[in-house]
């Protein structure tokens, strides 16, 4: 092995090391180096003699596998082939490539994203004959995802369900799910939720199935436990617990007698049994902020459940933040009351005190802060902008702040957000260009066989993929001898499902696609061009008129999009290093820039403008905490709940883990009047300000003079005052 872990690790991250066999829960703190133990654990179980393809590590974004996966490399110099760290969801599309056709899919499924699960809500509206206004796609697919992952009950969540709009009452929703549902089998694709919920589906019903992976995966591991949600638990525990166990039973067909049904998980630990797999949970319960989508922080109490023979080992040295910021954390995570009893150290003893600002109004706080980035990168030698991480509760705040940066020439980047290539109406034209270069890729095929609307719809489309499957060819083929043979496939007979008026539809689709193929691959010139052309003749402009008819903007701003898109080809065709201008050079390009987490480059010498959320597993140098305001943090609708103590937790983790950010310097801003809407709104501190133990803070006037030891007290006092009915939040 290349690496010395007895020199490298501190008593319990050896420990953990050490401890391969049976189940683990590792309770590691923020900043308290979880990474590498979970890398030295897997270097120390190759050094063992363990397989590569024994051992499963799951984590939740592709930079955190690529890095553990990475890290892996650097101690043990192996090419780990075999080995598998991954996302949940990339675990699950794995086990779906190899086994879904059991569950009647193809294998070239398509992968819904949030753009093509709003689009296909819309078409089952329009199925049901329903209108789309008042509708709230958002808050309906967020719905259906609580549904198919059991989190909601078919009547819906309270308040979700009529945010998703009062024209779908409790009988219509049910029928809109059950036609989504049909119409994700009917095009062969499958959602985010289906990545998790499918794998155990196959699992519980094909118990060979099960038992294969079982065999193959004796060492699991999961990073970011406290982010897991109830069917992620169930996927892990299906994997980890004894073969020799009967998994209760989780699946029911719905109402349509889908086999995509919704995944009950109750009873985890039920059933008694001792678990003794090799199992290893890492996590925070301190850090739990993903409620909203699903992640479950007592899963850490389902999990000593179903293992009672664990062992468990703390990770509470910090190697990030300096003693006054874990202080300041510390004091404030300690009024929640449902966690695990921890409190972090670090031998970075002392700090700069935590500077608290208190400007008029938004406009005055991101001139502060902006104004303090200037200082630092001419004071502080060798400080880089992206060195300064600014977190906000919501991305509405980010406007004004943005201003200010670019008024002051400070570089930034806002993280999160849709990807230019995630368009919806970029997507369309890519999946034209993708069938033009390949008409057998039945995944882009089934995006555009109806975009904008031709007559072709599902019921022809599963007509086409009924005959495609008898032929055991691709849809293209089957629409290609539709149009040449119409006969040879009984297009009047009420058995084939399609039409006779389609046949119309379906050649002047296939004549559209062979005519442009021959454009495009003819001649390696006039890409852009001939990409402008295609946008013309398919009508893409009176389609999205006809789709935002109450908002033409909408549509202006889709299409500018479009065009900008095309000025990028245009671009990229008169570099000179490109010797190679065809579609197929344009579209390997593509996908190379589209890949997940690729944007790494871009946040380099920038400063960053993010959620909380979105900073979770990051750190800087320098953080701002903008908006510490009542209302904000914690925020207003996180309160309209039926648990409103275990939201207010929740946000008091949020601003936990914005604490738990900084290294070396933080700053919290929080202002006396803010903008809402129209009207300029008085504004209170945040109640969790008054739990930072007040000898950590610093206070400025707007002047930006620090205070004397008393007006800081005097401030807290005044604070803890206003929320003493709330016991001090």
């Amino acid at each position: 092995m290349r690496f010395n872990p007895e020199q490298e690790l501190n008593p319990p991250q050896m420990e953990a090391v050490l401890s391969i066999d049976g189940p683990v829960l590792i309770i590691a703190g923020a900043g308290s180096g979880k990474t590498r133990v979970i890398t030295y654990r897997i270097a120390r179980m190759l050094d063992a003699g363990i397989p590569q393809r024994a051992i499963l590590a799951l984590t939740f974004t592709n930079k955190a596998a690529r890095e553990m996966e990475s890290r892996v490399k650097e101690l043990t110099g192996k090419k780990l082939q075999s080995l598998t760290v991954s996302t949940f969801h990339a675990f699950g599309v794995r086990i779906l490539r190899e086994e879904i056709e059991a569950l009647g899919y193809r294998k070239n499924f398509s992968i819904y994203d949030e753009t093509d699960k709003t689009e296909l809500i819309k078409e089952c509206l329009r199925e049901e004959r329903l209108g789309n206004s008042g509708v709230n796609f958002y808050a309906l697919g967020q719905l259906f995802s609580g549904i198919k992952t059991g989190r909601f009950s078919r009547s819906g969540a309270p308040g979700l369900a009529e945010t998703a709009g009062t024209v779908l009452e409790a009988a219509v929703r049910e029928k809109v799910y059950n036609e989504y549902q049909r119409s994700l089998k009917i095009y062969n694709a499958v959602d985010f939720d289906d990545l998790i919920t499918l794998p155990i589906e196959l699992f519980e019903n094909h118990p060979d199935v099960l038992e294969k992976y079982r065999r193959r995966y004796r060492y699991i591991m999961v990073d970011e436990f406290q982010d897991t949600s109830l069917v992620q638990y169930r996927l892990i525990r299906l994997l980890a617990l004894d073969a020799a166990m009967s998994p209760n039973s989780a699946v029911s067909p719905n109402s349509a007698g889908t086999p995509n049904a919704a995944i009950s998980v109750e009873g985890p630990g039920a059933d008694g049994v001792n678990g003794t797999a090799n199992v290893c949970v890492v996590g925070d319960d301190d850090q739990s902020i993903y409620s909203w989508r699903g992640a479950n922080y007592e899963n850490i109490l389902l999990f000593e459940k179903d293992f009672p023979g664990r062992r468990e080992i703390k990770l509470e040295q910090n190697y990030r933040s300096t003693s006054t910021i874990l202080e300041a954390a510390n004091g404030l995570i300690s009024h929640n009351k449902s966690r695990k009893e921890k409190k972090l150290w670090s031998g970075n003893s002392g700090g700069k005190p935590i500077e608290l600002y208190y400007p008029s109004n938004e406009t005055e706080e991101a001139d502060f802060i902006s104004a303090r980035i200037g200082e630092h990168m001419i004071r502080d030698d060798g400080r880089k902008y992206d060195d300064f991480g600014i977190l906000l509760r919501t991305n509405a705040m980010t406007r004004q702040i943005e201003e200010a940066l670019l008024e002051s020439n400070i570089p930034y980047r806002v993280s999160g957000g849709q990807s230019f290539f995630q368009r919806k109406e970029i997507k369309d034209i890519l999946s034209y260009l993708r069938i033009i270069a390949n008409e057998h890729d039945d995944i882009n095929l089934l995006r555009i066989i109806n975009t904008p609307r031709r007559g072709i719809g599902k019921t022809a489309v599963a007509a086409i993929a009924g005959l495609a499957g008898k032929a055991k060819t691709s849809l293209w083929d089957a629409m290609s001898r539709i149009r040449a043979r119409p006969d040879d496939f009984s297009l009047d007979s009420a058995d084939s499902g399609i039409a006779a008026r389609t046949e119309a539809e379906i050649s002047a689709f296939v004549e559209c696609i062979e005519g442009y193929r021959e454009t495009f691959l003819g001649s390696g010139k006039g890409l852009a061009e001939k990409t402008r052309a295609l946008v013309d003749d398919i009508n893409y402009w009176p389609y999205l008129v006809a789709e935002h008819s109450k908002n033409e903007k909408i549509a202006k701003w889709k299409y500018g999009n479009i065009e900008y898109f095309i000025r990028a080809i245009e671009n990229w065709e008169k570099d000179p290093d490109n010797p190679d201008t065809g579609l197929y050079a344009w579209l390997n390009r593509i996908s190379l820039i589209t890949r997940d987490d690729g944007d790494d480059e871009a946040a380099k010498g920038k400063v960053n403008l993010m959620t909380i959320h979105a900073a979770k597993g990051l750190e800087f140098p320098v953080v701002f905490i903008a908006g510490a305001e009542d209302g904000i943090i914690p925020h207003t609708r996180s309160m309209e709940t039926e648990d409103p103590a275990g939201s207010l937790e929740e946000e008091r983790r949020l601003f936990y883990v914005a604490i738990t950010r900084a290294r070396d310097k933080l700053y919290v801003t929080s202002c006396q009047k803010r903008r809402r809407l129209q009207d300029t709104a008085d504004c209170v501190p945040s109640p969790f300000l008054a739990e930072i133990p007040p000898g950590l803070v610093e206070l400025r006037d707007g002047k930006e003079r620090p205070q004397n030891p008393e007006d800081t007290e005097a401030f807290f006092a005044k604070i803890r005052g206003v929320f003493r009915n709330g016991d001090g939040a």
